[in-house]
């Protein structure tokens, strides 16, 4: 057997053809497996090359009708034979499944009945971002304006000049959204070594240890007074809740930057968000066409400083320290991220400039990006998690955490691209020093 896809107006559609018996129900069901992005939730068969069908065959279709339906999607079957007609129909599957003469029939239908968004402010939007993107916007539950608390000095983690002194044992159990530099260990000496880009989501600290290996580790506590302990020696926690939500979508095959998604947030926040202040927490839940990343090499302890007192960011240093990957790596996977933006376009005053400071640094692999704006971006990658952006953004990470396929995890660069995304954004109202 052999098989294609491809994608129209947002449907998924795969070309089969060969004979669907045991065996090639068996490598369509593997293949559907690695084919369908988390993304997808409308899938369209297309059996005009397929002759034969038995009970194989139909368990499959049964399975990936199973599948859309988790996803809130639709499963059809198309162009179908007169043999595998014969067979649906002794089995009993014919009005099962939904069936159309032609792809194009089945791909209209689908597209007709499908829930489309409210777009928000369209023309704004689309003078921002461009054609092909759909953005609404709802409001969230202010209970307390948000802020950012820091633990720790970030000069000092650029610089590499973290002593035993500046690591803190913190408990994350109870944080939704952090991000700094962390490790686990059974006590201070043992974790300084191994301090790397760290992010908490609901309780699950996530972490790329400096051992070499390149391999993030996780830690999900069920037990909120458990005794063990993360040891920081920076850290920004969101304190607050997100005033708002936005829901995107695009049908660019390259999808959206996170450059580009913040650049939207400050241009919408500085015409219509009086409480606007020129930072921004931000909590993306989203489907990924390219992770671009980086990522500490080495923990950044005074007695692995850089000579000459420059910083490990310095073009003479920054291959020796930092890690990077700007490729197309995880296409179709989940990203959950959390950052911080900072918008220097806007008025800033109502911020003290060494707790600006505390929040940021220009990473040169950043290009172009820093002239307006600053970044700090930390992100964990899922596989097999359905995208459904009708759910509640915050009750869908922490099940994705607790539950989802961990694949791994990274400090974001500004050019990471999305393809579907629902955001939470928190308009920061102060930031303090976290005692």
């Amino acid at each position: 057997m052999e098989a294609r896809s491809e994608r129209k107006d947002g449907v998924v559609i795969f070309f089969v053809s060969g004979r669907l018996d045991a065996f090639g129900a068996q490598q369509l069901d593997n293949w559907a497996r690695e084919a369908l992005h988390d993304d997808d939730k409308e899938l369209v068969v297309d059996l005009s090359g397929a002759g034969y069908l038995s009970s194989g065959g139909i368990r499959i279709f049964n399975g990936l009708k199973k599948e859309m339906k988790r996803r809130n999607g639709r499963f059809a079957i198309a162009a179908v034979g007169e043999y595998p007609k014969k067979v649906l129909d002794m089995a009993g599957f014919t009005s099962v499944f939904d069936m159309f003469p032609t792809v194009d029939l089945a791909v209209e239908d689908i597209v007709h009945k499908r829930k489309n968004l409210t777009l928000f402010n369209e023309i704004f939007y689309k003078k921002i971002m461009g054609e092909g993107v759909q953005l609404t916007v709802e409001p969230g539950w202010l209970t307390s304006p948000p802020v950012l608390r820091v633990l720790g000095n970030l000069n000092k983690v650029l610089y590499s000049q973290i002593t035993e002194s500046d690591i803190k044992s913190k408990k994350f159990s109870e944080i939704t959204y952090s991000l700094g530099l962390g490790a686990l260990g059974a006590n201070v000496k043992e974790a300084m070594p191994l301090m790397g880009e760290m992010i908490t989501l609901y309780g699950s600290m996530v972490w790329l240890p400096t051992d070499g290996n390149n391999t993030p580790d996780f830690l999900t506590p069920l037990d909120h007074d458990s005794d063990v302990s993360v040891y920081t020696g920076f850290n920004v926690t969101l304190d607050g809740p997100f005033n708002e939500y936005f829901t995107l979508e695009t049908n660019r095959p390259d999808g959206i930057s996170i450059g580009d998604i913040y650049k939207t947030i400050f241009s919408s926040s500085q015409e219509r968000v009086k409480s606007y202040r020129g930072v921004v927490a931000v909590t993306i839940w989203g489907v990924l066409t390219a992770l671009s990343s980086s990522g500490l090499k080495k923990s950044p302890v005074a007695e692995a400083a850089p000579p000459g007192g420059v910083s490990i960011m310095d073009p003479s240093q920054i291959h020796e320290w930092i890690a990077s990957d700007t490729g197309s790596s995880h296409k179709g996977d989940t990203l959950v991220s959390f950052g911080i933006g900072v918008d220097l376009t806007a008025n800033l005053s109502h911020f003290a400039a060494d707790k600006l400071s505390s929040l940021y640094y220009a990473n040169p692999l950043n290009k172009g990006a820093a002239k307006t704006m600053y970044l700090h971006n930390h992100g964990v990658v899922f596989k097999n998690i359905p995208y459904d952006a009708s759910l509640d953004l915050n009750t869908q990470v922490k099940k994705i955490v607790t539950d989802g396929e961990f694949s791994d995890m990274r400090h974001l660069l500004d050019s990471t691209r999305l393809s579907k995304a629902k955001i939470g954004i928190a308009y920061i109202q102060d930031i303090v020093k976290d005692t």
